[in-house]
């Protein structure tokens, strides 16, 4: 037999029969109910999210309208001036975007770290231990930290600088894990490769390694930026609130997440309302800022 010979004719012809010969019903059977099983369960999974999703959309688009991007709130029980939460929209946006300047550098640089530097090390080994302790903390122990040493201390009062440190503490454990995670899904091949060429260490791990994991990077980071959005407890210990415009970033500054709570729990029906609202155009945000990190990532690879 040539070796130009399709590679059909190459298999042994008992080997061959027996890979055309059909799956017995059992199998058949077990894997159309196994997939069926799968299919169920995945849709029970996603139902949940999509309810929650539904009703946000549908309760919350009843007020939606650009007077909510422009406007303050209005006092209670006054229909005749426009009403909205643009304030909170903008504090939401200066204090992750202050979280993010603080958490984003320090955590990436600490996932590269524990990736490329520090693996199996006793360095590395506590710096992980104690960034996975972090991970579970509840968000509150958060708030507490950064009232404790920004604000008994004196270092600033309560202010968005104060508010974005807390939101950073919540946002660092998450970027530095997923960072790790990252980089160890790059193939060690092209490490050898990069060294091979005769680059160093460094220029191998920002230039190869960290380059190819740009995208699964983003995608710690979003989840970080989408949890420090949505906060409450540490903004109530750091930021507090305001129902003017954000004055600077040591001053009380306004939330979308701090807005929803109080007008969730305020006896005004319109309040009630606008929780809703605010509460659709936080998915809103965290949505958008999803959407743009992927096309920008995109357009880098």
């Amino acid at each position: 037999m040539s070796d130009s010979s399709p590679i059909a004719e190459k298999i042994d012809p008992s080997l061959a029969a027996e890979l055309r010969r059909p799956l017995s019903t059992y199998r058949v059977v077990f894997n159309s109910g196994m997939t069926a099983i799968a299919l169920i369960l995945t849709a029970l999974a996603i139902l949940p999210l999509g309810s929650v999703l539904l009703e946000i959309l549908l309760r919350g688009g009843q007020n939606f309208s650009w007077d909510v991007f422009t406007n303050i709130p209005a006092p209670v029980g006054v229909t005749d001036v426009p009403n909205g939460f643009g304030n909170a929209i903008l504090g939401t946006l200066i204090m992750v975007g202050v979280a993010s300047a603080i958490a984003l550098p320090v955590g990436v640089l600490t996932g590269i770290f524990l990736s490329e530097f520090g693996r199996g090390t006793t360095v590395g080994n506590s710096i992980r231990f104690i960034i996975t302790i972090l991970t579970g903390i509840p968000s509150i122990i958060a708030g507490v930290f950064a009232y404790g040493v920004l604000i008994l201390n004196k270092v600033t009062q309560f202010s968005a600088v104060a508010g974005g440190f807390a939101l950073a503490v919540i946002m660092l454990p998450i970027v530095a894990l997923t960072t790790e995670e990252a980089l160890k899904l790059i193939p060690n091949h092209q490490r050898l490769g990069s060294a091979a060429l005769g680059a160093n260490r460094l220029q191998t791990t920002f230039r190869v390694v960290v380059a190819s994991a740009i995208p699964a990077i983003t995608t710690g980071v979003l989840l970080a930026v989408a949890r420090a959005a949505g906060e409450t407890a540490p903004l109530l210990f750091t930021a507090l609130f305001s129902i003017s415009w954000p004055d600077g970033l040591f001053n009380p500054t306004p939330a979308l997440s701090v807005l929803i709570y109080n007008y969730a729990n305020s006896p005004d029906i319109g309040q009630n309302q606008m929780a809703w609202t605010a509460a659709l155009v936080l998915v809103g945000l965290v949505l958008c800022i999803s959407i743009i990190s992927r096309i920008a990532t995109r357009r880098k690879q």
